[in-house]
């Protein structure tokens, strides 16, 4: 199958330090030469810390076990944790897909992926790959993630049309992109769920789900792939009112 052989190929071994991170990653998402991609029309809220919150506080709730269940994540599939921080998510999804499986962590911070290699590499993860990704642009292969975890980090997407075009390319025929979020208002760490939805639905994707989700501090939502990508200059922005 494409999808494994792709991923299996980009592994981190346990002993690779993160500066290997950029050669591990060769293919870039599509992109389309000389593209211009809209602003959103509403606040980006800050980079404030690469850690949602204590992991023991989430543990409490249950957090991960609630998302991975509701996003149907099996042994075997492959996933990308987009906004990895250290590892909250990638540690957990890795051990629900198990050593036939492979997770991919990807972040714009150098910092927070240095800590999680070598979490990693500490916790001989070893089907975990890091890569450093772009605000525009995930850096992800083609064809290959059975979901895409998109965990309370959206709404500091500053470039999020660009950012869910060059994506869309990464899913495998069925995958899903999986998104928490809060219901705060937009640049105040949430994004309303119609907001939301109105900025992925103007890419071509189409809602699978939602469902609001008191125990894990937000909303649950799964798109997938509609029938065509909207090219990058019919791309109509969402009103935040």
């Amino acid at each position: 199958m494409l999808r494994r052989s792709v991923i299996s190929s980009l592994a981190l071994g346990a002993s690779l330090a993160l500066s290997a991170c950029d050669g591990l990653l060769p293919f870039a998402a599509e992109t389309q030469n000389g593209a211009v991609f809209p602003q959103p029309d509403r606040p980006v809220a800050k980079v404030v810390s690469t850690q949602f919150s204590n992991e023991d506080a989430r543990d409490e709730r249950n957090e991960a076990q609630v998302v991975m269940n509701l996003a149907d994540i099996r042994p075997g599939m492959t996933i990308a944790d987009i906004g990895a921080g250290e590892g909250y998510y990638t540690v957990r999804l890795a051990e629900r897909v198990g050593t036939e499986g492979r997770v991919l962590a990807q972040d714009i911070s150098r910092e927070a992926l240095d800590r999680l290699g070598r979490r990693v590499e500490r916790e001989r993860l070893e089907n975990i790959s890091i890569k450093f990704g772009e605000a525009d642009n995930p850096q992800l292969p083609a064809d290959s993630f059975d979901r895409i975890f998109m965990v309370h980090m959206y709404h500091e997407v500053t470039d999020p049309y660009a950012f869910l075009w060059n994506m869309w390319p990464a899913l495998t025929t069925g995958g899903q992109i999986v998104v928490v979020e809060s219901e705060s208002p937009a640049g105040r760490h949430g994004m309303p769920h119609r907001l939301l939805f109105c900025e992925y639905e103007a890419i071509g994707y189409v809602l699978v789900e939602y469902t609001e989700r008191p125990d894990i501090k937000g909303y649950f939502a799964r798109f997938q792939r509609g029938e065509e990508r909207t090219r990058p200059e019919d791309i109509k922005v969402c009103n935040a009112a």
